[in-house]
Formats: C-alpha cells, structure tokens, sequence
C-alpha cells in the first residue's frame, strides 16, 4: 500500500520548508532511511528522510517551491501502483493551504526573516517578561514524523557547557516510527537540558536553551513553562485522531529502557557516532539502531548511500573481520545488588520500566477500540479431522511447511470473499466495504504484539501464504517489519492455540470490523453418525463491531468458515 510523505516541521518556529533540491527522482527504489530530499527551513537546511521501502512514485514541489508543514510532497509504494486516490485526497487537502500561502501578506513573510531572538517575543508575552534582550535559544522537541505526537530522549550527545554549532547532534531521539538524531539551529553555548535521558516529551516542549555563554535564561523557561502545558493539552486532545500505523512505525526503535542499557555501548555517541579522528560519521538514525543492536561499530562499516551515508543495507551486509576491542565490552555492568539474607531472594521487591512507544499505542488504540466500538462475541466448534488430513498431504508435497494456521487464513479469506460484509469498516458517517482482503495476523514480539498483513490472501495459494507468514513473522521478531507490511488491513487473526488455550476472546483491531480469535485443536468425544468416537475439535470466536456487522451477518460468515475447514478441498479450488 502506498505511503504519503508529508513536509515535517522540522524545528519549533517552521511553519513550512523550501525544497532545496531532490536526491531521488520518481522510479527509484528507496529504502528506509535514505534521503529524499534537502529542506531548507527557517534556521538550516535539513535531510528529509524516507521511513519507508519501495518506489517513489510521485513529487509534488519541486527544487525551490515553498510547502506548508504537513502538506503532501512525495509517495512511495509499489512498482506500478495506483495512487490517484491519494493524489485526489492529497489535492483536496494541499489546495487550502496553499491558497493561504498565496494570499499572506508580505508582513508576514518579513517576520518569518527575523533573527531568533526575535522569535521569542510571542511566547513572552504570554507571561508579560521581556525577552528581547536575553541572547539565548529555546529548543522544542520538533515534529519529527507525520504522526508523532511525542517523543522519547533516548540520549543526548552534548552536555551543558559544551560550545555548539548549527548542524550539531544535541541529541538521540525515539519516536513512533524511528530513532533520529536532534541538531542544533543555532550557535553558542548548551545552557540548559530540561529533560532527562528516557523521559518523553511532547512536541513542541522545551529540552535545551542555546545562547551566549553566562546569559540569564530563566526568563525563557518562565515563558515556556505555560506554552508546554499547553501544548500537553493539546496533545491529548488530538491523541484520538492520530493514525498508528506505526504500530509499528516504532518496530525498528522501540526498546524499553530496561532493554536499551543492556544494547547501548556505555560510550555510544564515541564508538557509533565518530571516527578515530573525532569526525561525525554520517548514517541513517534505523542504520544506527540496527548497529546498535548488532554491536557493529559504524567507524568500520562503508557507507553506499547519499555522500558515503550509511544505510540500513551497509549494516545488513557488514561482514566484520577481528571485533575491535571496545567492542568485547558491552555497557558497562550494572552495580551489583546488596547481599540478600536468604539466597535467591531478590533484594528489590519490584522494578519499574518506563513504558515504550509502542506498548503505548498498543494501549491507546486497544482502549479506543474496546470503549468506542461496542462488541459482541460468536464461538463456534469446528470438526478438524478433514483439515488434519489435508494438511498432511499438502506437507507432503509443498515447497514450504503449511500450518493449521495458514489453513484458518485461506479458510477465512475465502469466506470473507462470500461476506464482503465482514470485511468491512467503520469510518463514523459511512461504512467501509474493502475490495480487497487483507488478513492481518497477529505476532507477539518482546515489546507488545504486532499485526502484519497478508494482502489479497483469497488470490493467493496456501504454499504462498505459508511463506509470507513465515517471513512477515521473522521480520517482526527481529524489528525488520516496514510500515508497508503492517499497513491496510481488513481482517484480522489472532491464533493462541499454539499455547494451549482452547477459547478465548479478542479485541477488534481498528479500522476492522471483526477479528477472530483461534483455539488449541483439542481431542475429545463427538457424536458422528450416531456413535460416540474420538474427534479434534477447534474453537474459533469472532468479535463483531455491532455499528457494521449484526448477529446474523456474523453468524453466516462462521457457519461458511466451519464449512471450508471441515471440506479443506474447497479451499483449495
């Protein structure tokens, strides 16, 4: 599924960007990380990154055009792919704010050229203190993706004291799609750091203040202080609106901090960030990371992308020879506990761990999904003898080893085929009926639960699904999932009976109207033909959102799965 680039706000006083020139043109082949374009904003010029892989199939502003924040620049999706859906959409949303541009007045483009301590005006008088004189800097936390509502300071690479210059690394930041790096706009002196190493903080809070050495900037931080509730506020009340894909989109960042202090070298900015000569090494933030995770010290990898940058594709095909020896240690051991009186007792009787991105959105949507959407719940038995047979005789002669899983999913798919109605959404004044049926299948990872997607799984065989889960699978456990492979949705499994549970219930995955939640295959007594005799019984349980689907909609779709599982060789056909 195709993705829209939109224009980032890329510092806290941009209100749009200048395309200063292109690094790709439509018809390459992107991937994440690599830099699409160059873009002048109202302090520096800046690298726009791609948070995806695939082709780039459409540029809207070209090298010199103006574009406001948040309005459509590029897309990237598959070789081929129909986007004049999106560049409908994209039209309808970009006309308004491009007509505002057209029609500002010239005052207004005059204040955008003022210097930055001029810029400090508006918050100051807020809380009636003059700043005018004060010859610092406040840094916001920018927006760093099209739906970043926050993000987390994972560490920062300058302390207070320290001289900066424009275009300096102050700090390493997580978001909901990835870890970037935070560079300075300005020259001087690092002053203040107001948040902590692990903390999150909310877009548009202020984290540092820059400025000339000694200079009094408690004022800055007393205006401030009123424009970060505000923006807090703000912030929840638009946590509702906001799209997750990235669920994801955190998939190549997201770590615990009890998991980031066993992967981080204890000298990180040094042993990733730098050459032996104290020169910054050029790599993208998800090429950091994977180097991070995989303990390969960037100064020894070469880099194959924009001006020698090193990208996601150097760090996966890095063959070290002799391990450096920083590299033999990892962080530095933790301080060991006090002597507890009986062994093994633990000396602490608990540990708190910060909360990661995404177990954040995973709490979020599942909440807004449990409390808006008003669910029912269908259970139904399913004779799986035939389906066990079948099974066994395709494994027989199929290139990739099928399970009883990928039998549910083709099962459902051609189900849903003859109930377009589940596979359905609700968009508040309409509803949704997808053309397309794409099973998502849900896989539990360390940090939460993550949902790729087999797209138009009814056209696909079960040697073909098998393979998809199989590699869709790998990627999520090993943090590799792209937001193409989690994005589009229209129905979704969850599957326990690997684990033993025989029944169970789960909650509906927005935007879909439905999910199914499958149970263990249990042997027990069942009645065929009159006599008692031993057969394998699976449960499957499917939650409906009863604003789309009703009892008896839901009900057909089930008695038509139940027929394919226990006729496999329908599916087949």
């Amino acid at each position: 599924m195709a993705e829209v680039i939109k224009m980032p706000k890329m510092s806290d006083t941009m209100t749009e960007g200048v395309i200063a020139s292109w690094l790709v043109k439509v018809g390459d082949k992107v991937s994440s990380g690599d830099v699409l374009a160059e873009v002048e904003t109202d302090k520096a010029t800046m690298e726009l990154e791609s948070y995806n892989d695939g082709v780039l199939l459409y540029i809207g502003p070209k090298k010199g055009e103006s574009v406001p924040i948040d309005a459509v620049i590029a897309i990237i999706g598959k070789e081929g792919e129909d986007i004049s859906g999106l560049l409908n959409e994209a039209g309808g949303s970009a006309q308004p704010a491009e007509t505002a541009k057209a029609e500002a007045p010239k005052e207004e483009k005059k204040e955008e050229a003022k210097p930055a301590a001029a810029k400090q005006e508006a918050p100051a008088a807020k809380t009636s203190v003059d700043t005018s004189n004060i010859k610092a800097s406040v840094i916001r936390m920018p927006k760093m993706s099209d739906t970043m509502t926050e993000g987390v300071l994972v560490s920062w690479l300058k302390k207070v004291g320290d001289k900066v210059k424009s275009g300096d690394v102050l700090a390493e930041v997580e978001t909901d799609k990835a870890t970037m790096e935070l560079e300075s706009y300005e020259d001087g002196t690092l002053l203040y750091t107001g948040v902590n190493a692990g903390d999150s903080v909310a877009i548009d809070a202020i984290i540092a203040i820059i400025g000339e050495e000694g200079a009094d900037y408690n004022a800055l931080l007393e205006g401030g202080a009123s424009d970060n509730k505000g923006t807090a506020d703000k912030q929840e009340r638009q946590e509702n609106a906001q799209t997750d894909e990235a669920i994801e989109a955190g998939v190549d960042a997201v770590t615990s901090d009890k998991v980031e202090s066993t992967t981080v070298p204890a000298q990180g900015a040094e042993t990733e960030g730098t050459t032996a000569e104290g020169g910054r090494i050029k790599a993208s933030p998800l090429a950091k990371k994977i180097a991070q995770e995989k303990g390969i010290n960037l100064a020894q990898v070469k880099g194959t992308g924009e001006g020698g940058r090193i990208v996601q594709r150097d760090i996966e095909n890095f063959k070290p020879g002799a391990a450096p020896a920083q590299q033999a240690a990892p962080a530095a051991k933790p301080a060991a506990a006090p002597a507890a009186t009986v062994p093994g007792i633990p000396a602490n009787s608990y540990e708190d761990v910060n909360v990661s991105q995404m177990r954040k959105v995973i709490a979020r949507r599942l909440s807004e999904s449990k409390f808006s959407a008003p669910h029912f719940y269908l259970t139904m038995e399913i004779d799986m003898d035939k389906a066990m047979e079948a099974r066994a005789s395709i494994n027989e002669v199929s290139p990739v080893k099928v399970s009883f899983n990928d039998l549910v999913i083709k099962a459902a798919a051609a189900a849903l085929r003859q109930h377009p109605a589940v596979n359905s959404s609700w968009l508040g004044d309409k509803i949704r009926y997808n053309k397309q049926i794409n099973i998502g299948v849900a896989v539990a990872v360390e940090e939460g639960l993550l949902v790729p997607v087999v797209r138009n799984a009814d056209y696909k065989s079960l040697s073909t699904i098998a393979a998809e889960v199989k590699d869709l699978g790998g990627k999520a456990k090993n943090k590799k999932l792209q937001p193409s492979d989690w994005e589009g949705n229209t129905f979704t499994i969850s599957n326990l009976g690997m684990f033993g549970i025989e029944e169970f219930t789960a909650i509906i995955n927005s935007p879909d109207a439905c999910i199914m939640a499958v149970g263990a295959i249990k042997q027990t007594p069942v009645v065929k033909n009159g006599n008692i005799q031993i057969g394998n019984v699976m449960k499957v349980t499917l939650s409906c959102d009863h604003r789309v689907v009703d009892g008896a909609v839901g009900s057909a779709f089930l008695q038509t799965f139940k027929n394919l599982l226990e006729n496999p060789v329908r599916i087949l056909v």
